[in-house]
């Protein structure tokens, strides 16, 4: 399958629309601007609708541009006491959120968690999507339980050692010891280490003080102590039929490349691209260039 670097061009500011939208008893926070065919933007754990601010503005000239902040994410009603922070909620919020707003067949772009989340959605309701970008879900359950068993890492590592090491070393010294400071309250010391393994210890310690705090609007410990990661079959995204475009930033840690790479021998109509000078957070270190990307696939549609 063919791969595509992108580069940066130049960027611009915002300008949209907000209104709070009830489902299911729920009231989510939704920015849009522009007409024309929809694309809606799905963002990831410790975020909310303001991370897709500059693809907002920039699809908003072409397209009707949808960002909303998830169940229990910043600016919307925080999750309560001892509620699980559960993915298949939010599969059943984006599936209501599309069909509320009479988007279908969407183009649909999740990252990281909200990767996730857009690609449960795809095996479940192709009907609602055209196209579907991905960037970088952590579909570690692909591969292993959640958690997974000991015989599922050691059959891991003789049939795919670079993802097992990925996996094993992202585990070891990034999300098992900041879910153990998390279970304990120590929320920073949580924070800095799930940053540094998820968006390399560079990549967080250069975050500006404006992201920082949107990263603590949205830290939902019961989204680490909670149930964790849905479940996903190989058999279920091989049948995803609408053309996807995977994309990973040049920078990021080891593991979303491995899982991205299983993704791209699954699906039958994938796309493969690489945004450079970028981590985890690619839509944001190098926004320019990601939007460059989906703009340069949905043309090709």
């Amino acid at each position: 399958m063919p791969s595509i670097l992108f580069r940066s061009g130049p960027s611009t500011s915002l300008n949209h629309q907000e209104e709070k939208r009830l489902l299911a008893g729920y009231r989510f926070h939704v920015v849009q601007r522009g007409e024309g065919q929809p694309i809606l933007f799905v963002h990831g754990s410790v975020s909310d609708h303001r991370t897709w601010r500059a693809q907002i503005e920039t699809f908003g000239s072409r397209y009707r541009a949808i960002a909303y902040s998830r169940r229990y994410h910043w600016p919307n009603e925080p999750i309560a006491a001892g509620a699980d922070y559960e993915m298949s909620g939010h599969v059943d919020d984006l599936e209501a959120m599309i069909v509320s707003l009479g988007i279908a067949p969407v183009h649909l772009v999740g990252h990281s968690y909200g990767a996730f989340i857009a690609l449960l959605l795809a095996c479940r309701r192709p009907d609602l999507l055209c196209s579907l970008v991905l960037a970088e879900p952590p579909l570690v359950t692909l591969l292993v339980s959640n958690p997974p068993k000991p015989v599922e890492i050691l059959r891991l590592l003789a049939t795919k050692p670079r993802t097992a090491a990925a996996l094993v070393s992202f585990a070891a010294r990034g999300l098992g010891p900041a879910t153990a400071a998390f279970r304990v309250g120590d929320m920073e010391t949580g924070l800095r280490l799930f940053g540094a393994a998820v968006l390399g210890r560079k990549a967080f310690l250069s975050l500006s003080d404006m992201r920082r705090q949107e990263v603590r609007d949205n830290l939902i410990v019961a989204e680490f102590l909670g149930s964790g990661l849905g479940p996903v079959r190989p058999g279920e995204i091989r049948r995803i039929e609408c053309p996807t475009l995977l994309l990973t930033g040049a920078r990021s840690p080891a593991l979303f490349h491995r899982l991205t790479d299983h993704l791209e021998e699954l699906l039958p109509r994938a796309l493969r691209g690489e945004i450079a000078q970028a981590s985890h957070i690619m839509h944001e270190d190098n926004a320019p260039a990601f939007n460059a990307a989906v703009l340069s696939f949905l043309a090709r549609l």
